[in-house]
């Protein structure tokens, strides 16, 4: 099941504004029931600012009473509107120049919110320069005193399910390096277990000595025949 984007502050604004089960949120949010409770409690996310599912259309209200109603059923994500063909554009995308100021906030959210975002992901989402994302990152920027992050959809920069799209594809190539990983660290301690140790064949060698040199005395000793 695809989660939301931020589940935990989605969970945060599910808590807050609807009459859900616990269950229910935790469900969506693929979260443990106990967190969601704690987050009620106000014992974790108290920091967290409450993202509406219904405003970036993961949700609609519809939905939400449905499951009011029922505290059996399950939340089920909206489905994303239908993408209108749009033309391939060659080149880093257009920003328009009065937005161009708000690219640093953009950038230092994303490298915020989804580090597993790579470079040219960032880069293509904001329409931006790799110079530029290395300034923000190093706080090397020219405006880096002044920098607030903010959500680059909001600010319409790119759209939800592009942003979206990029996440799930980060996500997918790290998991599948934390897998090769994985196989690579379990295969070189097969091999470490695997080959002699350096004491083993360090007696081996002193035996095959021994041996060799009992074997000329006895040789010498022996008398002719």
């Amino acid at each position: 099941m695809a989660l939301p984007l931020m589940p935990k502050a989605t969970a945060v604004w599910l808590v807050e504004n609807t009459a859900l089960t616990f269950e229910q949120i935790a469900d969506f949010c693929g979260m443990h029931v106990l967190e969601v409770q704690a987050i009620a409690d106000g014992e974790v996310a108290t920091g967290i600012v409450g993202l509406d599912p219904i405003a970036n259309g993961q949700l609609t209200r519809e939905e939400i009473a449905r499951c009011e109603g029922d505290p059996k059923a399950r939340l089920k994500m909206a489905p994303p509107p239908e993408a209108v063909p749009k033309a391939k554009q060659k080149g880093p995308r257009y920003t328009p120049v009065s937005k161009r100021q708000e690219r640093p906030d953009a950038i230092a959210w994303l490298l915020r919110q989804y580090p597993e975002l790579s470079d040219a992901q960032i880069c293509k989402l904001v329409g931006t320069t790799k110079a530029t994302l290395n300034a923000v990152r190093s706080k090397t920027h020219w405006k880096a005193a002044s920098i607030k992050p903010r959500d680059p959809v909001d600010l319409g920069m790119c759209s939800l399910e592009e942003l979206h799209g990029a996440v799930q594809r980060a996500r997918r190539l790290k998991a599948k390096a934390d897998a090769r990983k994985a196989r690579q660290e379990r295969q070189a301690d097969q091999n470490a277990g695997e080959a002699p140790s350096d004491e083993s064949m360090k007696d081996e060698s002193v035996q095959d000595e021994s041996g060799g040199s009992e074997s000329s005395s006895e040789a010498v000793e022996s008398p002719a025949s």
